[in-house]
């Protein structure tokens, strides 16, 4: 019998899988299908302090292997977060889960932290520095050390659970990055968010996203994503938590011997809702294939 039980910052998985946020609503949707304790844990939508109608339509581009988004983080704000849609969470979901953040200030970071850290369910804190789609808001943050290291310690400094900064890949040397938020005092790194991308519809000669460009994922940037895995886990020492591009049980694998605790599935969610499901329920059968018996000693196995 395998073991596929890990430990991320103190708290035990059943397995690695963890859909990613944005991909996942606030998980009762994805209740109504199957019972989504079957899951690690999961990554809720990104909140931030406000609530947020995103961007223009459209926001979605289809490319090979992938997808394009510029949603834009839209969200109900985090009262409403806490008021209405961990309520209805906590029915249906009974492990702990990831709350995302975003922001577009310091302060923001911190406040929408701090309120998140007193809820009961929460279990880590990830903080999205990264994302590519809003204009003056988590890319100026992620893409310069002392800009990620500046969230990170004003986040630790409301906090008492876990912090998980995820970053970008858009930015020159992700590990000088990631490294800055290790010394800041983040207690984890996740990444990758997605790639920058763009799309032109041959008809018009304009770009498809109304936002021109957005956040490229799915199966494409798969590669990427490891590569950076492999060179976060190796400069830093604390946990990383793997995602991009992740479909099947395999790449699970691959991505924890690239150094992952654990792994984010995302794009895939959204072409499947039964994504993530799948995954777990195919991950002992691929671990004895490949002769592994507890996914804890294939950790960064590759370095």
């Amino acid at each position: 019998m395998v073991n596929t039980k890990v430990d991320l910052l103190g708290i035990t998985l059943d397995n690695p899988v963890i859909p990613a946020s944005g991909t996942f609503g606030f998980g009762y949707e994805f209740a109504e299908l199957y019972d989504i304790n079957c899951l690690g844990t999961f990554s809720f939508k990104g909140t931030t302090r406000e609530s947020r109608f995103g961007n223009p339509t459209p926001r979605i581009a289809e490319c090979t292997a992938g997808m394009i988004n510029a949603v834009g983080l839209q969200n109900p704000g985090v009262d409403a977060v806490i008021n209405e849609e961990l309520p209805k969470l906590k029915k249906v979901f009974h492990k702990p889960v990831m709350a995302n953040v975003s922001g577009f200030s310091v302060e923001d970071y911190a406040y929408t932290c701090a309120l998140l850290d007193r809820e009961e369910q929460v279990g880590w804190l990830e903080v999205n520095v990264s994302c590519p789609n809003v204009h003056g808001g988590g890319m100026s943050f992620g893409t310069e050390p002392d800009a990620a290291a500046e969230v990170t310690r004003a986040v630790k400094a409301v906090t008492t659970k876990p912090v998980i900064i995820k970053l970008s890949p858009n930015v020159k040397d992700i590990a000088a990055i990631a490294k800055a938020c290790e010394r800041a005092g983040a207690d984890g790194i996740s990444l990758i968010n997605t790639l920058l991308g763009m799309r032109i519809d041959l008809k018009t000669g304009r770009p498809v996203i109304a936002n021109t460009m957005g956040g490229f994922s799915g199966p494409a940037i798969f590669p990427v994503a490891l590569r950076m895995v492999y060179q976060v886990s190796k400069a830093v020492g604390i946990p990383v938590v793997g995602m991009g591009g992740v479909s099947c049980a395999e790449d699970v694998i691959e991505m924890m011997m690239a150094g992952a605790s654990a792994v984010e599935v995302g794009a895939a969610n959204l072409v499947d809702p039964y994504a993530s499901k799948k995954i777990v329920e195919a991950l002992p059968a691929a671990m004895e294939k490949y002769g592994i018996n507890d996914l804890n000693d294939i950790i960064g196995k590759a370095h």
